[in-house]
């Protein structure tokens, strides 16, 4: 039978990346990748419907466990195989009493006042519930770091500073996403003390993701050309496939882990230069990248995240450690899969959704930028 590129990708991890990139991806391939069958749990998924939510699911079901989702039920997207309650976490959530699970996962919950409820409505239906935070939680305003020219290389532990509600703050206020990803932390630790587990993910990426803050790279490098590539290239980058996250959220729930994780990827720190190789490794297009100072860029009014997705040069965020999360149990797929896989995802989506893409530049803007900058550095 013929090979596939994605078979050849798949099987040899690093093809075609160079040397930048082959020590990352090679640790990541060595990830163990069988797993004994779990005993069979009841889990109730918070969520379920959104980015991570299906293959949550699809996991779980694929390890022999009983699944509950609950959701507003205003999602599109199909969950085979589950029992499906509908509920708005802005309100009542009776829908859960006198109803128990081996574990609860949750993982859309943007707002700590969704958390306060369904800690409240679990409380006395589950021994163990597993929140799905975000990185975001740390206040980087509070920590020590170098400019955006310099390049960070001590990572952020989980015992970094997070935000702290503020001195007027009352229970029910706003809050900025940062603080109430803080706050829901709070609530699930104090409510399940020997039974709770935080995970604070970086970057999300891979098939499925709406936001195209990673979308970007695999695409326009696959479309060949020369790449503007943003800043220095050694500043670190950290994004991790929700394929591994979703799993591994799964097992962490299967062995009832508690504590607090960092969850974001590779297992070591990758620059911006291995993330672009990383695409690159992916498609046989004609590439070639110039790298563009950041203060140039600034100066452009260039925006990280958006303009220049999952590039943000000298933040702390961009190197967060994830020994913790390795130790118990996290793996990484070979980023050149994830890179691929998500080239693949974007075309097939509808050519409409293609053409409005979440985030990244234009091919013209891009070609302005490039033209300005070679003038600038005659």
């Amino acid at each position: 039978m013929a090979h596939t590129r994605r078979d050849f990708i798949r099987d040899t991890a690093v093809a075609g990346a160079g040397a930048v990139l082959a020590p990352t991806v090679a640790r990541a391939a060595s990830a163990p990748t069988t797993r004994t069958t779990p005993a069979a749990k009841k889990l109730l998924i918070l969520g379920g419907t959104g980015f991570i939510g299906p293959n949550t699911v699809k996991y779980a079901l694929a390890r022999g466990h009983e699944v509950t989702i609950l959701t507003r039920g205003r999602s599109a997207t199909k969950v085979q195989g589950v029992e499906h309650l509908i509920a708005d976490r802005e309100g009542d959530l009776g829908i859960l009493a006198r109803r128990t699970w081996d574990a609860v996962l949750d993982n859309n919950a943007r707002d700590y006042r969704w958390v306060t409820r369904s800690v409240k409505a679990l409380r006395d239906s589950t021994g163990y519930y597993l929140f799905v935070s975000s990185i975001s939680a740390y206040n980087t305003d509070a920590f020590s770091y170098r400019t955006a020219g310099d390049v960070r290389t001590t990572p952020v532990p989980e015992s970094a500073e997070r935000f702290t509600r503020p001195a007027n703050f009352k229970d029910g206020d706003e809050a900025p996403y940062g603080l109430s990803k803080s706050i829901s932390e709070e609530l699930v630790m104090s409510s399940f003390p020997r039974g709770g587990c935080v995970v604070r993910p970086g970057l999300i990426v891979g098939p499925g993701d709406p936001t195209d803050r990673f979308t970007y790279w695999p695409v326009r490098i696959d479309e060949g050309g020369e790449v503007l590539a943003p800043g220095n290239p050694n500043h670190a980058s950290q994004v991790i496939d929700q394929r591994d996250l979703t799993e591994w959220i799964v097992r962490l729930a299967e062995s009832g882990t508690t504590g607090i994780f960092n969850a974001t990827g590779p297992a070591t720190r990758m620059t911006m230069a291995e993330t672009l190789a990383g695409c690159r490794a992916i498609t046989s297009s004609a590439v070639s990248f110039t790298w563009v100072p950041e203060s140039f860029l600034d100066e452009q009014k260039v925006r990280i995240w958006s303009d220049m997705p999952a590039w943000a040069p000298g933040d702390p965020l961009m190197f967060v450690s994830v020994a913790k999360a390795v130790a118990a149990g996290l793996t990484y797929r070979p980023f050149a899969v994830t890179a691929l896989d998500t080239l693949e995802w974007d075309k097939a989506r509808p050519a409409a959704e293609r053409a409005k893409r979440a985030a990244g530049i234009t091919r013209q803007r891009e070609a302005e930028l490039l033209a300005a900058w070679k003038q600038r550095a005659r």
